[in-house]
C-alpha cells in the first residue's frame, strides 16, 4: 500500500500537482513584429495569465498592448552602463516569480527567443529543473531573414556562425571555403548597455585585422541589418573587406562573409560513397 505521506507521481517538491502549478511559455514575435507572429505565439499571448515582453520597435509594442494592456515590459531591466549579465539575471527572476506563484506565464521576445537571447534559455531550464512545465516556441530569426534577403543557401557551401566577440576571444577556426556569419559586429568587446547609435570602432578594427589574416583585402563582404518593419527594406551594404572599418555599423549589424572558391572534391571519398565509377 502506498504511504499516504508520499507525493503522487508528477507532484512538485511542496506536494502540489503539476496541474495546479505554474507554467512558462517563451515565444518570439519574429523580426518584423506582428507580421511574423505565428498562430501558436498568438495563442500563447492570449491565454497567459501573466505576460512579459521585450520588443525592438514601438509599433510592435503598441500592437501588443492593444492585445494585452496588462503586459509588463522587460526593457527596464536594461540601463546605460549596466552589465548585460546583471540585466539578464534580473529578467529571469521577474519571469519566474509568477510561475512559482502558480500562474501561467508567457515571456515574449522579438526575433527568435532562442537565438542570441540568454534569459529565455535560462528561464526555461530553471523552470524545468524546479519541476514546472516550460517550453519555447520557434520564430523567425535574423539569420532566417539574412538567408532570404541575401539569397544565401547555407547548405551549398556550409555556414559558420559566431558572435563577433566570441569569434575573437576563442580564436575560432574558420574554413574560408564556407560562408561565415558574424553577429553584433558593432559591439565587439562591449559588455555593458550603450545607446544604439554608439558602437565600438576599436573592436571593429580588431575584427577586420583578424579577418584580413584569412581573406584577401578585396574580398567583398556584406553588412546586413534585417528590416523590423514590413514596409521598410533591409540594410544590405556590400564593401571590400579592407574598407569595412570605414563603413557605418550599429548594434544591429551582422557581417556576412561569402566563401572563397571551393576546394577540390576528394575523388577517393567520392568512390567510397558510390558517387563516381
Amino acid at each position: 500500500m502506498r504511504d499516504p505521506s508520499s507525493k503522487a507521481p508528477g507532484s512538485l517538491a511542496d506536494g502540489s500537482s503539476r496541474a495546479e502549478a505554474g507554467s512558462l511559455v517563451v515565444a518570439g514575435l519574429g523580426i518584423a513584429g506582428p507580421a511574423h507572429a505565428t498562430r501558436e505565439t498568438l495563442a500563447a499571448i492570449r491565454h497567459a495569465e501573466t505576460l512579459f515582453y521585450l520588443v525592438a520597435d514601438p509599433l510592435s509594442r503598441a500592437w501588443l498592448l492593444e492585445l494585452r494592456p496588462d503586459a509588463a515590459d522587460l526593457a527596464d531591466t536594461y540601463a546605460v552602463g549596466k552589465s548585460r549579465d546583471r540585466s539578464y539575471r534580473e529578467m529571469v527572476r521577474r519571469i519566474l516569480a509568477p510561475v512559482r506563484a502558480g500562474r501561467s506565464v508567457c515571456a515574449l521576445y522579438y526575433g527568435h527567443p532562442g537565438v542570441f537571447a540568454t534569459p529565455p534559455h535560462v528561464a526555461v531550464r530553471r523552470a524545468r529543473r524546479e519541476g514546472f512545465e516550460a517550453r519555447m516556441l520557434p520564430a523567425v530569426s535574423a539569420e532566417d531573414c539574412l538567408f532570404a534577403d541575401l539569397g544565401v543557401d547555407p547548405s551549398e557551401t556550409g555556414c559558420q556562425s559566431y558572435e563577433a566577440t566570441d569569434f575573437l576571444l576563442r580564436r575560432r577556426r574558420v574554413d574560408p571555403t564556407a560562408a561565415l556569419v558574424l553577429w553584433q559586429i558593432g559591439l565587439v568587446g562591449v559588455d555593458d548597455v550603450r545607446e544604439e547609435e554608439l558602437w565600438s570602432a576599436e573592436g571593429l578594427h580588431v575584427l577586420v585585422t583578424t579577418l584580413l589574416g584569412i581573406y584577401p583585402p578585396a574580398h567583398r563582404v556584406t553588412v546586413y541589418e534585417a528590416s523590423t518593419l514590413p514596409v521598410a527594406p533591409p540594410r544590405i551594404e556590400r564593401v571590400r573587406l579592407e574598407r569595412l572599418e570605414r563603413t557605418r555599423v550599429s548594434a544591429l549589424s551582422t557581417l556576412y562573409v561569402p566563401p572563397l572558391p571551393d576546394r577540390a572534391t576528394d575523388r577517393r571519398m567520392a568512390r567510397r560513397l558510390g558517387l563516381v565509377d
